[in-house]
């Protein structure tokens, strides 16, 4: 293993630390990481995804088991999002048709996350036991599976402040929902990048057994650790993050 791949598995393991604490897999982060280093545009998607895959499912599985994953919840994203996920995913758009509008957009959502931070435990006894309306969950899933697929992201970093917002759920079950939506759109995503040649490098299983450790510890911060106020201070510097890429990449 070179130097430059020791040094990426180490960043993508932070990465999946921050990210999965507050129900995402990280795919923004891994591809900032990866930009970095002066990783291949080819091979960041295609691996931000196949990474993302295995810490939404460690996420998924452990968010599912401690009963935050209500599928009723769950299925209107996801029926719209994986479509339109796999065919974006398809589409090659030059950076600047979409990169400062979207940047914006989180930048906005990480401020409003913030200020929301000191109200979380009131907010979420409100919002306990809402059901998302379907039509709404549609619509919001095919936007967000197409914004997925076109920046090679699993999507949470868009659903769970949405989530919040509109105050369908309460926190952790924001970050549940959006992990299983992460996992479903990273496979189509991944799969329709595949289908359209990309490529994926060999130092990938260092780079899964470094995001498999971070993800366990990271879902161990969200689920138990971490007070609800501590989580949407974690959403909203992942946001930042996410922001900052978008912005200045």
């Amino acid at each position: 293993m070179s130097e430059v791949e020791l040094i990426l598995a180490a960043l993508l393991f932070a990465v999946a630390v921050l990210y999965s604490s507050v129900g995402h897999a990280g795919a923004s982060g891994y591809i900032a990481a990866m930009a970095l280093l002066n990783f291949a545009p080819e091979q960041m998607r295609p691996t931000a995804l196949a990474l993302n895959l295995l810490v939404g499912g460690i996420g998924l599985f452990r968010f599912w088991r401690s009963g935050y994953v209500r599928w009723r919840n769950v299925l209107p994203f996801v029926l719209a999002s994986a479509p339109a996920a796999f065919f974006a995913a398809q589409v090659k758009l030059p950076k600047e048709s979409y990169s400062i509008l979207l940047g914006l957009v989180l930048l906005i959502a990480a401020f409003g996350v913030f200020r929301s931070a000191s109200r979380a435990e009131a907010t979420d006894t409100q919002d306990a036991g809402r059901r998302v309306p379907w039509l709404a969950g549609l619509l919001v899933g095919a936007a967000i599976g197409a914004l997925s697929g076109l920046t090679g992201t699993g999507g949470a970093i868009f659903l769970t402040p949405l989530l919040l917002f509109a105050h369908w759920m309460p926190t952790r079950e924001a970050s549940g929902t959006s992990v299983a939506f992460v996992w479903i759109n990273s496979l189509t995503g991944l799969a329709g990048l595949m289908h359209a040649s990309g490529t994926l490098p060999t130092a990938l299983p260092l780079w899964l057994g470094a995001v498999a450790v971070g993800a366990l510890i990271g879902t161990q911060l969200g689920l138990k650790w971490l007070p609800v106020k501590g989580l949407r201070y974690a959403l909203g510097l992942v946001l930042l993050i996410a922001a900052g890429k978008l912005l200045l990449a």
